[in-house]
């Protein structure tokens, strides 16, 4: 039994000069060796966004929803982000 399959696709200019470079600068053997690549990175940051939302997003949204007054105000989360922007870019802001 196979172990791989073998597929045809097609990709926009610039994906495709992308492989090719990596393969002509050395980093992969070929082109495949290049999509497998992406593929395991794709699979590993959709393993860590499924286990950032089960371990830290999903209990965090229980816990507000059994108790609302851990909740934050709308105006104090936008001045905080507004002073993290601020601090961010050097500026302050009144």
């Amino acid at each position: 039994m196979r172990t791989t399959q073998q597929f045809s696709i097609t990709l926009p200019n610039e994906m495709a000069d992308l492989v090719r470079s990596k393969v002509a600068a050395g980093e992969y053997a070929t082109e495949s060796e290049v999509i497998r690549d992406g593929l395991r990175t794709l699979a590993a940051r959709d393993k860590a966004v499924e286990a950032w939302l089960r371990d830290q997003v999903v209990p965090a949204a229980e816990a507000l929803e059994s108790d609302p007054s851990r909740g934050i105000p709308i105006d104090q989360v936008r001045k905080h982000l507004t002073s993290k922007r601020a601090a961010r870019t050097g500026r302050s802001r009144a």
